[in-house]
């Protein structure tokens, strides 16, 4: 079964595919503790996404950039008021009557030389920028939520791996004490045994408390309790498998056209022009037309309807206005708004310099991931070969207990090398994928 999540789209927007085991839950927020049943790693992501204040955080910005946006609409729209009033004058010791009036204005400008649609560029790409922030945000909270998924899993392997050398170590020494009372081995045979145990005794405690640091970390990426236990699928990785095929020139390309970083780069570029355009704009004149209709009513006419002295009045017009001298504030505006916009498309450079040596290292990385975990394996099947021969030496008295310490020695290192290597291997993957703006592609749950 494979669930796909889509983190980016064209309106910077977030949506979710596929069954969840929290689908029943109005809100996972609400969840208090960890899953009990066994964790895919799309399942870890879905909820982590779901709970993480981070990427809530980045998607409620992305949204009040969008409302934001929505405000660059209104001049386009008339400007219309209402008002009423009721006034008494007081004079000469006396109180006038009191006047009572309606009004009713409206002005719309017709034409300002596109400093409206300058500055609804402006917020566009603003809010454009702001989803791409938020899909950055979420792309490297699922390669956290990988890199601490594949670094319980390494743990727990890596507990595996120390329980069965302490089971190893345990036969040797009990094989050393027998041999001894036996007569066929010397009594270094039996101590080397007793501090061979205790050696992997104490790696399988170390195994232990690095398993439950990893667990902490990956409880705490889901905002769950640190003192849950939480259960997970040992699952090969397929981000970034397609690097395998293409150079460094080509990913570099695919990574400038959809990083989510560098995107939003260059629409912050974009605003800063359109703030700039639209700082020269304020110089130039706009033309409005206004109208207004008032109506002061006759207070001293009791009977209904319109009164002899009501007096209803209107008025309509068009109206130029253009800045002349305000202090040199719209020179100075303008010319800080030209250095924003050049600082913007510096920074825009820097980033797609970044990109590539991202690119690069992450490519690099995950080629020698792959050369590494085959030469440990290739160690661990000499190790384990050599550990079983010198292990079956020992029995028949033809190697000594140094020996097979020394073999069980290489083993252990051999066994703990090709657990960080595979997994290693498998957090590499998912770093060429973010260099590549595409973490979000497929997740893989199995059958």
């Amino acid at each position: 079964m494979k669930q796909k999540i889509v983190f980016l789209t064209a309106m910077g927007l977030v949506t979710f595919m596929g069954p969840s085991a929290f689908a029943a839950k109005k809100n996972c927020n609400d969840i208090t503790s960890a899953p009990t049943h066994v964790m895919t790693l799309d399942e870890v992501v879905r909820v982590g996404l779901c709970r993480n204040p981070q990427t809530a955080a980045a998607y409620l910005a992305a949204e009040s950039a969008r409302l934001s946006k929505n405000t660059g609409y209104a001049p386009y729209l008339p400007d219309i008021s209402g008002s009423v009033s009721a006034t008494k004058q007081y004079r000469n010791k006396n109180w006038s009557d009191t006047m009572t009036g309606a009004s009713l204005s409206a002005s719309w400008l017709l034409f300002d030389f596109g400093k409206r649609f300058s500055d609804l560029s402006q917020m566009s790409a603003v809010w454009r920028a702001t989803g791409f922030d938020y899909s950055n945000t979420v792309q490297n909270y699922v390669y956290q939520l990988v890199a601490a998924y594949y670094g319980m899993l390494g743990a727990d392997a890596e507990v595996r791996v120390s329980t069965e050398l302490a089971k190893v170590a345990r036969d040797a020494q009990d094989m050393a004490s027998k041999k001894y009372k036996a007569g066929a081995v010397a009594k270094a045979d039996v101590l080397k045994a007793d501090t061979m145990l205790a050696t992997r005794e104490l790696e399988l405690q170390r195994a232990q408390g690095n398993r439950e640091i990893a667990k902490g970390q990956l409880l705490n990426l889901l905002s769950f309790p640190q003192g849950d236990n939480l259960l997970i699928a040992d699952m090969p990785a397929s981000f970034g498998g397609q690097a395998d095929n293409k150079t460094i020139d080509e990913l570099i390309d695919q990574a400038k056209r959809q990083r989510p970083d560098l995107l939003s780069a260059r629409e912050s570029t974009n605003a800063a022009w359109h703030r700039r355009n639209s700082a020269f704009l304020r110089n130039l004149p706009s033309i409005s037309a206004s109208g207004s209709l008032s109506y002061d009513f006759d207070n001293n006419y009791s009977a209904y309807g319109a009164g002899p002295n009501d007096k209803l009045g209107a008025s309509i017009g068009v109206r130029a206005s253009m800045p002349i001298f305000a202090g040199f504030a719209n020179l100075y505006n303008l010319r800080a708004q030209n250095v924003n916009y050049e600082r913007a498309e510096e920074l825009e450079r820097q980033k797609e310099d970044g990109v590539a040596q991202d690119i690069w290292t992450a490519y690099q990385n995950y080629q020698t991931a792959q050369k590494v975990l085959v030469q440990t394996e290739t160690l661990l099947k000499s190790a384990t070969e050599s550990e079983r021969v010198v292990s079956g030496m020992y029995k028949v008295g033809r190697a000594t207990m140094l020996d097979w310490s020394t073999q069980q020695t290489d083993l252990a290192n051999a066994q703990r090398q090709n657990i960080v290597a595979k997994y290693d291997l498998y957090v590499k993957r998912a770093a060429v994928a973010l260099a590549l703006g595409e973490l979000k592609e497929q997740l893989e749950s199995g059958e």
